[in-house]
């Protein structure tokens, strides 16, 4: 058997750009990527803390450095600039691994840099 299990979450990330005529899919400072095991492509769900909205999408690499979240193409009708997201990634974990697994939880200041501790 297998469990469907958080991997990643980024908490409270604020959204710094709208890009309606993207194609789709949500821009993440590779900075958090890597702190929260993210790689291109990965499928994500993301939950809006300001209007509610949960939506899924796919994870492209922005700026490094930059803190920038940015809600590409119809994602960017779900949340405005300034609004806050819980970002989390899930994946299957074998039953007998369980009980060792490890999730990435990060946490962020107001300008989406990661809090240490």
């Amino acid at each position: 058997m297998h469990r469907m299990m958080c991997k990643s979450k980024i908490h409270r990330v604020t959204v710094t750009e709208k890009a309606l005529s993207y194609e789709g899919s949500i821009t993440i400072d590779p900075e958090l990527m890597e702190a929260a095991n993210l790689i291109v492509y990965e499928v994500v769900k993301v939950a809006n803390l300001n209007n509610g909205a949960r939506f899924q999408t796919y994870v492209i690499e922005g700026k490094r450095g930059s803190g920038e979240i940015v809600l590409n193409g119809a994602a960017s009708r779900l949340g405005e600039t300034g609004d806050q997201l819980i970002i989390m990634c899930f994946c299957s974990v074998p039953e007998e691994d369980v009980k060792n697994f490890k999730p990435a939880f990060i946490k962020v200041d107001g300008k989406n840099k990661i809090l240490q501790g």
